[in-house]
């Protein structure tokens, strides 16, 4: 990563799934789930020095959100793109960088501007969604925006978001679905099914759960095709 050419970037992720689509020769991901986990890895990679030739540059070029959000505006369908023009934090708003989010637009035709929201733990259920729309104005919600914002804002660096919404505003998460976030590969599958076995009510929302999952992990595929090396960072 060190020899390659041009801006290094900070990406942000929720899952692993969306890491290993983000990463790249000049990109490093972060991942969660969760703002902890972010601001703890941001702040050890932050707090590192610049690279060993002062010409190298700083060490990161920027930091961005990238991944999936749940809906929170009921008009925006599954894999809808979205690109923040600022994040909703608990302090506030905390603004995207304007020429980086201009380019992310410009490379994703039909991606909609609009403010995200960070939360810090999931939004369960249609009803917590529409009040987070309602109460804040943003469009969609994960749990990271806010804790790459405001680590971009407080060392002074680029900060954009690029969010694909999973699942829509009208969509609850079930249960056995969140159990399973904090594990990764064939152990969050056993989670789930063993949820699944205590209370199969949930069958079919993991079933409309893993075809959004599907469609947001396409559509993800191919924001990260349009965007190129550094995640759609213009150059300096």
């Amino acid at each position: 990563m060190d020899a390659a050419p041009g801006p290094r970037v900070l990406a942000v992720c929720g899952m692993p799934f969306e890491a290993a689509i983000a990463q790249g020769p000049r990109v490093v991901t972060v991942c969660g789930p969760g703002p902890w986990r972010v601001a703890h890895r941001l702040h050890a990679l932050l707090a590192m020095p610049s690279w060993p030739h002062a010409d190298d540059g700083p060490r990161w070029a920027g930091i961005i959100s990238f991944g999936c959000a749940g809906g929170l505006d009921p008009g925006l369908a599954c894999g809808t793109c979205v690109v923040a023009t600022g994040v909703l934090a608990p302090d506030g708003i905390v603004a995207a960088d304007p020429d980086w989010t201009r380019a992310l637009l410009a490379s994703l035709p039909g991606a909609r501007s609009a403010l995200l929201a960070g939360v810090d733990a999931p939004l369960t259920s249609a009803s917590a969604k529409a009040r987070l729309w309602r109460d804040g104005g943003a469009v969609a919600a994960d749990m990271e925006s806010h804790a790459a914002a405001l680590a971009a804002r407080r060392h002074g660096i680029p900060f954009a978001a690029c969010r694909v919404v999973l699942d829509p505003a009208w969509r609850g998460v079930p249960a056995c679905a969140l159990a399973a976030m904090d594990v990764a590969g064939a152990g969050a599958l056993w989670l789930a099914l063993r949820g699944l076995v205590a209370a199969p009510t949930q069958l079919g929302a993991m079933c409309a759960l893993a075809r959004d999952a599907w469609v947001a992990r396409r559509a993800l595929r191919r924001v990260r095709a349009r965007l190129g090396a550094a995640l759609g960072m213009p150059a300096a």
